[in-house]
């Protein structure tokens, strides 16, 4: 298997991927080494971010901020990030934005870690149990193209909240899109309008990642053949596909 290093200049050469594959892994003990996050962030997907740089470890406090992704993520709570979640839950049902039936088709982890690890993908400690990309709609073309391959059909397009991207990938061992939420929008720089999330999930990260780079070079060489094509029809041409293809050709 190659290394999680060269898997992530794979991922980022064939996509062209601005932000570093993340690493995200769930785990009991803190591996050997790992440091604990510093300091204090509004939301757990704030971490998304700053694992672009570093890899630590958090665990349920460093998410307590966010009790919403404390939730998501089957974290250990303290009264008042339950109750947190209770006022949070509130708010969202009388705007009707989380409505009370949709509660229970929020993922969420079906274990319970005590740990989470973040870092870019090529540092990565242990084997990811899902790798988060941000994208945008002409990466995720690509994306979408590898998951119907391997998985035999479409990820969800997924909402509110984009901390439950991860439990998803996680629990269904399938690769999800997330649009993102309206807090994880105004949490992370990263994630500006014309981006998304995409998840690989861990243990098929290999051969995502072998079908991304074959398909990001064949979505190349079609987009020129589209190209050529376009333009000589535009002109009053009439080609046929081995003409396209043979101007594809002369044009190098």
């Amino acid at each position: 298997m190659p290394s999680y290093s060269e898997l992530a200049a794979a991922l980022h050469d064939a996509l062209n991927l601005t932000q570093p594959p993340v690493a995200v892994c769930l785990a009991q003990e803190l591996p050997a080494g790992a440091e604990l996050y510093a300091g204090s962030v509004p939301a757990g997907c704030r971490f998304w971010q700053e694992a672009g740089a570093r890899t630590f470890a958090t665990s349920a406090i460093h998410h307590e901020r966010c009790a919403i992704g404390q939730h998501t993520h089957n974290l250990s709570m303290s009264p008042a990030a339950a109750a947190d979640l209770g006022d949070a839950l509130g708010v969202f049902a009388s705007l009707t934005y989380v409505r009370a039936e949709d509660v229970a088709a929020i993922p969420v982890l079906s274990h319970k870690p005590q740990y989470v690890i973040y870092g870019p993908l090529a540092e990565a400690p242990l084997p990811p149990d899902v790798v988060l990309l941000f994208v945008r709609a002409d990466q995720t073309l690509i994306l979408s193209e590898a998951s119907q391959q391997i998985e035999g059909g479409l990820p969800p397009a997924m909402g509110r909240p984009a901390c439950a991207i991860v439990p998803q990938a996680s629990n269904t061992g399938r690769s999800a899109l997330s649009l993102g939420c309206c807090g994880a929008r105004a949490y992370l720089d990263v994630l500006s309008p014309e981006v998304a999330l995409y998840a690989i999930p861990g243990a098929r990260l290999e051969a995502f990642t072998g079908r991304i780079t074959a398909l990001a070079n064949a979505n190349q060489i079609l987009t020129r053949f589209h190209e050529i094509r376009r333009r000589d029809i535009e002109a009053g041409g009439a080609p046929s596909i081995k003409e396209s293809l043979a101007a594809m050709q002369a044009a190098g």
